[in-house]
């Protein structure tokens, strides 16, 4: 049996709208649809390198970066259950970047050609695609801001809400204490800073009062401070 068949996702979003209108049957040889089981910072795909299939998060989390020459890498999105690994990826073969799991996360391919050939007769599905192009284009604007203009404190405070915004739209927070599986590094990668700074930061995010980061959650103590420093 399908595992979207059980999927609590699979009436919203991208998936609704695949599975609304013609849903994707799983073939013995993986042809249409394929289903994986990742570890928690193991390789989901790589920059440049082709694949035929459109992928979505179905649970766990993930991100999305690119690798620079010197090793380092920039972070340009934290992928949730339900995200599209991008939307573009339903018209180029090669992604423009790099995917990796931050926790153990399972993952579904549809066949790109298949998809490719539906979203241009579908409306609904045209539309949900187009949805998440102008999403990304407007998180990619405002990442550049962010990164160009902003202090150390804002630029977290701005992920760290941005966050918190898109984790509460997909399921039930109680109080004020979100999931949050980032490392230090991982938010570093997010927002052009090294580890000891992010560190620094948080520290102080902790004893003015405004948030405390610990086991994986993160606790907003003062909500408004925070969105005072994160603001654009």
């Amino acid at each position: 049996m399908s595992p979207c068949v059980t999927c609590t996702r699979r009436e919203s979003g991208f998936c609704g709208a695949a599975f609304r209108t013609a849903p994707p049957r799983p073939s013995t040889n993986g042809d249409q649809q394929k289903f994986a089981a990742v570890g928690a910072g193991k390789q989901l795909l790589t920059q440049g390198k082709s694949s035929d299939y459109v992928f979505v998060l179905c649970a766990g989390w993930a991100f999305r970066y690119i690798q620079v020459s010197d090793g380092g890498r920039q972070i340009d999105r934290f992928l949730l259950p339900g995200d599209l690994f991008s939307s573009l990826s339903i018209f180029e073969e090669a992604p423009h970047f790099s995917a990796k799991a931050l926790t153990t996360v399972q993952i579904c391919g549809f066949a790109r050609a298949e998809l490719r050939e539906r979203c241009f007769d579908d409306r609904e599905l045209q539309s949900v695609v187009a949805q998440s192009c102008l999403s990304d284009g407007r998180d990619a604007a405002q990442l550049i801001a962010i990164l160009g203009q902003c202090s150390a404190e804002q630029r977290i405070a701005y992920l760290l809400l941005h966050l918190m915004r898109r984790i509460a739209a997909s399921q039930v927070v109680r109080e004020r204490r979100y999931p949050f599986p980032l490392r230090q590094q991982h938010i570093a990668d997010a927002v052009g800073l090294t580890p000891v700074h992010v560190s620094r930061v948080l520290s102080l995010f902790r004893e003015r009062g405004i948030v405390a980061l610990a086991d994986g959650v993160l606790e907003v103590i003062d909500a408004p401070a925070l969105e005072r420093i994160g603001q654009l």
